[in-house]
């Protein structure tokens, strides 16, 4: 699904915005984050350096809000009619949080470094948010992952990929 996305991205957006914007873009995006912008910035044709690192603040940028506000905004939404809709959010997140619940810190590692589906800096925020689980410790952690599935990312875009294409 992600190489779908971010090729739609590429074909819509390629030759409209910048390369960079189009990378920042996606991977700001829930589902997407920093895998979609690195493999963005492959089809791109951009350098594996500038990919990375925009990928990685493109990403990092919502972790800090949902870490902070993201129960708040959750509560105030469940007395809406998106209660359902938030809670289905939160059961899927609390679903896969079995890891994180079992190995703590390290299990939020694992969770947000090795780029699975339904993994990433987005589903970690959310879930240590709702396991109460320290902010800053959190963020550090979670930084840590994007940084890991970032390297492994990249060398499936750039290594693999770019040694066949």
């Amino acid at each position: 699904m992600t190489e779908q996305l971010a090729g739609w991205f590429v074909n819509n957006l390629g030759g409209v915005l910048r390369p960079e914007v189009i990378v920042f873009i996606v991977s700001l995006l829930p589902i997407l984050e920093l895998r979609g912008g690195i493999l963005v910035g492959f089809l791109l044709g951009m350098k594996l350096a500038p990919s990375f690192i925009i990928a990685f603040i493109g990403n990092i940028i919502p972790v800090p809000f949902i870490l902070m506000f993201i129960k708040f905004i959750f509560k105030k939404l469940k007395k809406t009619r998106m209660k359902g809709f938030i809670e289905k959010i939160e059961n899927k997140a609390m679903s896969k949080s079995d890891q994180v619940q079992k190995y703590a810190y390290l299990g939020l590692l694992l969770f947000v470094g090795i780029p699975l589906p339904g993994t990433g800096a987005w589903t970690g925020s959310l879930i240590a948010a709702l396991l109460e689980m320290d902010m800053k410790k959190s963020f550090g952690i979670i930084v840590l992952g994007v940084i890991m599935a970032g390297i492994i990312i990249s060398i499936l875009s750039y290594g693999v990929l770019g040694s066949i294409l």
